[in-house]
């Protein structure tokens, strides 16, 4: 059986558990990280020597790194659905997957981190706008280029739309100001329609919130 490491909220894991519930591949998921702990064990470490989540353990086949969990994942049990036939929608899966990475999860982590996950007293305002703006650029610029498409790769949902559309939930109810963003917002919405998605990424993160110590 396939197995999981990792907690529920954090945003990398839910990329994997949102691919394997589209996919719908028997697993078991563990917790660790954050207030579960065990990042340190000799136990993850011989599975992930960084010491971070998500890791798997598909039947001795051991992968970390959120991205290319899914893509084993959507290669390994998503042949013509997560994983496209055609190439060329391969192709545009992935430049999306290494953008979400390198430009819009860079900088949506920073601006959820200084707002949600440092405490009120201790917030810089000025690089809390400057991140806000940079986050409305990156979604804007989404926006201008995803087209009519109802998914990023075309007319299915494919493994390019699962690092950008993890982003979208704490982005969409993050109480912050927000360009208006008609074609993210309908697919935002056509997200939201995905049982995966919704039991998956539309996750509470409360807990999260920093709180100075009493």
């Amino acid at each position: 059986m396939l197995k999981i490491w990792g907690r529920s909220n954090s945003i990398n894991v839910q990329k994997v558990m949102w691919a394997v519930s589209e996919l719908g591949v028997d697993h078991e998921r563990i917790d660790l990280g954050g207030n579960f702990g065990g990042l340190d064990t000799p136990e993850l470490l011989a599975r992930n020597p960084h010491g971070l989540i998500p890791v798997i353990d598909d039947n001795g086949i051991v992968i970390w790194e959120s991205h290319a969990i899914v893509r084993y994942l959507a290669a390994q049990y998503g042949d013509g659905s997560l994983w496209p036939s055609d190439p060329a929608a391969r192709s545009t899966a992935d430049m999306w997957m290494e953008w979400a990475q390198t430009v819009l999860q860079r900088d949506f982590i920073q601006l959820f981190w200084n707002l949600y996950r440092t405490p009120v007293e201790h917030h810089d305002h000025a690089l809390l706008a400057n991140l806000t703006t940079q986050c409305a650029t990156n979604f804007s610029h989404l926006e201008d280029l995803i087209g009519d498409s109802p998914y990023i790769s075309g007319q299915n949902l494919t493994y390019g739309d699962i690092p950008i559309a993890t982003q979208f939930y704490r982005y969409f109810t993050l109480d912050i100001e927000r360009p208006s963003l008609p074609r993210l917002e309908a697919w935002y919405s056509r997200m939201c329609e995905r049982t995966a998605y919704a039991e998956h990424v539309m996750v509470p993160y409360e807990d999260l919130r920093a709180r100075l110590a009493p």
